[in-house]
């Protein structure tokens, strides 16, 4: 349990660092939650710049299923309503390491662009 919802972590063991608003919890890779009128799929390894997103929903619409979905979370009413291969397909796609990699990356500050100097002349 984290944060109130299974999930399914990188342990502490595979990346010391945690999750960086609370580094005492491992990063969350997947997880499920019981809202007030849905479920909500965390699929946290497959969001950001990474391409894995797109590849996910363009895979999902694929099966005729309505995708309702946030920035990382799929919501739904019944297990029936989702397409569990497409979810099982892309989990699988997506390494521990990758993830890491990819979250490590996307909290790197970017590095400002220098200013140009101009010749006095």
């Amino acid at each position: 349990m984290q944060y109130g919802r299974v999930g399914y972590c990188v342990p502490h063991s595979a990346f010391p660092p945690g999750y960086h608003c609370d580094p005492k919890q491992p990063l969350l890779f997947a997880g499920i939650t019981s809202q007030k009128n849905h479920f909500s799929l965390h699929l946290m390894c497959l969001s950001g710049e990474s391409g894995h997103l797109t590849n996910f929903v363009t895979d999902y619409a694929k099966n005729g299923k309505k995708l309702d979905m946030g920035k990382s979370c799929v919501r739904f009413k019944k297990v029936e309503d989702l397409h569990l291969p497409a979810i099982a397909r892309h989990l699988e796609s997506v390494s521990v390491k990758g993830y890491v990699e990819h979250y490590q990356a996307v909290l790197q500050p970017k590095a400002k662009p220098k200013a140009k100097v101009r010749d006095k002349k």
